[in-house]
């Protein structure tokens, strides 16, 4: 497990959990695991299933789709919380970064497990997707 007040500080920087109490906040933090990734590992594959959100602690990350460089990840990132979600394949590919990255992973099954047995967490997540959805929409 990370330590607890580095990884509530980090999500407490990801939209998806930034309306969180810091209650919950904490309760979402004791599930993730600190991982360290080798440079040029591959954390996240385009069309491949979704095991885990990630938070970018340190190093950084490119992501591609369709093999194409698409952007640089750095601290304080975030990765794969859509896949997290809905189950479905990942959209892009993740690539630790020739110093090798460390992250707050959030595995799928224990995501699902809060959401389903915490009403509050579920409801401030939704308010944030919904957010998402109107800002997205707002820009067309």
């Amino acid at each position: 497990m990370p330590d607890s007040a580095d990884a509530v500080t980090a999500l407490a920087g990801v939209p998806l959990f930034a309306d969180l109490s810091k209650r919950h906040l904490n309760s979402v933090a004791k599930l993730m695991k600190k991982v360290d990734h080798r440079a040029g590992s591959e954390v996240a594959a385009q069309g491949r299933g979704a095991l885990s959100f990630h938070v970018i602690a340190e190093g950084d990350a490119q992501v591609s789709v369709g093999g194409k460089p698409r952007r640089t990840l750095h601290a304080g990132d975030y990765f794969g919380e859509i896949s997290m979600i809905d189950g479905q394949p990942r959209s892009a590919t993740v690539v630790a970064g020739s110093q090798g990255m460390t992250t707050y992973a959030l595995n799928r099954t224990e995501f699902l497990r809060l959401v389903d047995s915490d009403k509050d967490v579920a409801r401030a997540i939704m308010i944030a997707l919904c957010g998402r959805i109107r800002a997205s929409e707002s820009s067309l």
